[in-house]
């Protein structure tokens, strides 16, 4: 099934003249609805396999008080001719506003997708086993959709948040462009369950530099209000993200293509990072013990790391500039009015375009 242009153009008016938290009609059906003879438009899944994704978009078109959620089944025929669509070279455009609608747990808005093992079966809950992948120490790893699990992609930042009136927070004029996220329980009564991310990959540009730096964190797995509960940085081309300077030479353009492999296979996550014309880089570490990506004993993360969570993977545009400013680390006071017209016009977002975002089983590292 696809789209018309008229319809994609009638949906774009209404989307830029609101603001995120509400819209003129519910759901991009609606628009759908007013099919004309124009040519047709292709949607993402007709060239990505979504079979086992949904999307969360930085809207509320239904005006329900949270983010748009595009469940698996309607991903397939779904497109958004502002956040979510296929370009003219057939790649997978996913662009986010620093002020949009976001989730319960989060301050920045997204457009991005969340790994669904059940595919369209709907009768398993998104948080059952059957869902979800478990590493091999978990004590019920055999219950889950998968042990471990590897996502490759590859793609380019064509845009980053150029406004920000705290440049000096870590997460100032970054996107976050794949995950590994862990499971939000009530029960976490065994040191697991507070949704915590051991992976979070991040392209960074200052407005004033050239280019930008691909780097990686984990998150020390403990309870939110824990002081030593932070995201560790890890360089992949450029600086971390604590680091102002201009990377020059060793960073990464906004356009230039690259590609990132996770694959998690029993316990440990590897990590593969390529571009042409640069020497790979690659992590490994062990996600069910406090030992670092350098070999290191942590003694400040759980000793058992992620061993008896679950998790997910997820792709495409989190901007982590946002408007807050009451949060001592992640407040960013970025620009952004909620308009997105506005918005775009002065910079205020994350773009992103993948050419390739496969799903498969983990595999032994070679």
């Amino acid at each position: 099934m696809k789209m018309t242009a008229s319809s994609v153009a009638a949906f774009a008016a209404l989307s830029s003249l609101v603001l995120f938290g509400t819209a003129a009609c519910s759901t991009n059906q609606t628009a759908r609805e007013n099919v004309s003879n124009s040519p047709e438009i292709d949607v993402p899944g007709e060239q990505f396999d979504l079979s086992q994704w949904n999307i969360t978009l930085p809207i509320d078109a239904n005006a329900d008080g949270k983010p748009d959620m595009v469940k698996v089944k309607d991903l397939q025929n779904y497109s958004h001719p502002e956040f979510f669509y296929l370009n003219d070279n057939k790649e997978l455009v996913f662009t986010s506003p620093n002020i949009g609608v976001t989730t319960a747990n989060s301050k920045n808005a997204r457009s991005e997708l969340r790994h669904m093992s059940r595919g369209f079966n709907t009768k398993i809950k998104t948080k059952a086993p059957k869902n979800n992948f478990a590493l091999a120490a978990h004590e019920n790893a055999n219950a889950f959709a998968a042990i471990g699990g590897r996502m490759e992609a590859t793609l380019s930042v064509d845009h980053v948040a150029v406004n920000s009136d705290r440049p000096e927070k870590y997460p100032s004029y970054s996107v976050v462009i794949g995950q590994i996220h862990a499971g939000n329980d009530p029960d976490r009564s065994k040191g697991f369950g507070y949704g915590n991310e051991p992976l979070k990959i991040f392209y960074k540009k200052f407005p004033d530099h050239d280019t930008g730096s691909v780097f990686w964190t984990y998150e020390r797995n403990l309870p939110k209000a824990h002081p030593d509960r932070t995201d560790i940085a890890y360089p992949v081309w450029g600086n971390t993200w604590e680091n102002p300077s201009d990377p020059g030479s060793k960073g990464i353009k906004l356009g230039e293509e690259f590609s990132y492999v996770v694959n998690v296979y029993k316990n440990t996550m590897s990590l593969t990072f390529t571009s042409p014309n640069r020497e790979p880089v690659e992590y490994s570490i062990n996600l069910a013990d406090n030992v670092d990506a350098y070999g290191n004993i942590d003694d400040k993360d759980f000793k058992h790391g992620y061993a008896g969570d679950w998790h997910y993977f997820k792709a495409g545009a989190y901007s982590q500039c946002n408007g807050g400013t009451s949060n001592p680390f992640w407040g960013t006071a970025c620009g952004g009015t909620g308009v997105w017209e506005t918005d775009k016009a002065n910079g205020d977002y994350s773009k992103v375009r993948f050419s390739k975002l496969v799903l498969s089983n983990g595999t032994p590292s070679s």
